[in-house]
């Protein structure tokens, strides 16, 4: 399982057809459910090209929270320059990168998908320790490697609108592109592939599996595996690489937490797919969609 692109799977890759209207303002908010991967609210059209196959979803009439009485949904000028002066850029995963929840998604495919979903908004919403729900997640339903081997190539990655593109701009203005998530490798490998991220630019959780293929657990030892494993990530990277700017952008608690003394200096939340407000209140900066932070960049 190196990756959906060695196994002839193409990813799907979904774009919003509707543009914003203005720069740092979005005019409408997506909120995405996953159930057969068909995004509420969303027309869903399949174009048929050779490679890769895309789904355009046009965001014409679409339902969620009021985005009005949020203050920084327009950063500010100390936050826009630091934003440009970012010389590394961490990006969590589910929710954020793709379009789903790993875990949840393995966990339908497994059929114990409304259990674990339940526990990831516990986890995301940060009342529970990200340790503890990964954890009893897993224990829900003790996926297989076959089972795992099966999921990936019958669900391929469905990247979030402009994230490509935003990875690709970043790369251009010299910053260094991280993946940072509680989510697995060997599901996350792919989307590294699919955006041209090294594998030494990830850190993720290990399943680990025996000799027969059966759920084993996961790698304790690895920073994300709990509660402010990702500050942990980021400090390491800043302490081996001597960052003097670094941006954490995400969707939940374990991205906030982040942004600490000696971890990122900037956390934008990322609420193009779900918004959790005790985390988008606490950010930064406030986006609903990729296109601003292109934008914004030199």
């Amino acid at each position: 399982m190196e990756g959906l692109v060695s196994s002839g799977i193409n990813p799907v890759c979904v774009f919003c057809c509707k543009k914003h209207q203005s720069l740092f303002v979005p005019s409408s908010t997506l909120h995405l459910k996953k159930r057969n991967n068909i995004a509420s609210g969303i027309g869903v059209e399949i174009v048929k090209h050779s490679s890769p196959m895309v789904v355009v979803a046009a965001a014409s009439s679409v339902g969620g929270a009021k985005v009005g009485h949020f203050e920084n949904t327009i950063p500010s000028k100390e936050t826009l320059d630091l934003w440009r002066k970012c010389s590394a850029v961490c990006f969590d995963v589910d929710s954020t990168v793709c379009l789903d929840e790993g875990i949840d998604e393995l966990a339908e495919f497994c059929g114990a998908g409304k259990a674990v979903a339940e526990w990831t908004a516990r986890a995301m919403g940060g009342s529970v320790p990200f340790e503890e729900a990964l954890a009893a997640r897993l224990k829900l339903f003790n996926p297989s490697l076959s089972q795992v081997q099966n999921f990936l190539e019958q669900r391929p990655p469905r990247l979030s609108p402009g994230i490509q593109e935003l990875v690709q701009k970043l790369k251009a203005n010299h910053m260094d592109v991280y993946l940072i998530s509680g989510g697995f490798r060997q599901m996350i490998n792919p989307v590294a592939s699919i955006l041209g991220i090294p594998k030494e630019n990830i850190f993720a959780n290990q399943l680990l599996f025996g000799s027969s293929g059966e759920f084993l657990g996961f790698d304790a030892n690895e920073p994300t595996s709990r509660s402010g494993g990702k500050a942990t990530a980021v400090q390491q990277l800043r302490k081996a690489h001597g960052y003097k700017a670094l941006a954490m952008i995400g969707d939940g608690a374990t991205d906030l937490e982040a942004r600490r003394p000696g971890g990122a200096d900037l956390f934008i939340c990322y609420a193009g797919v779900q918004l959790r407000e005790a985390v988008a209140t606490k950010a930064d900066w406030l986006v609903f969609n990729f296109e601003d932070l292109i934008n914004s960049l030199e």
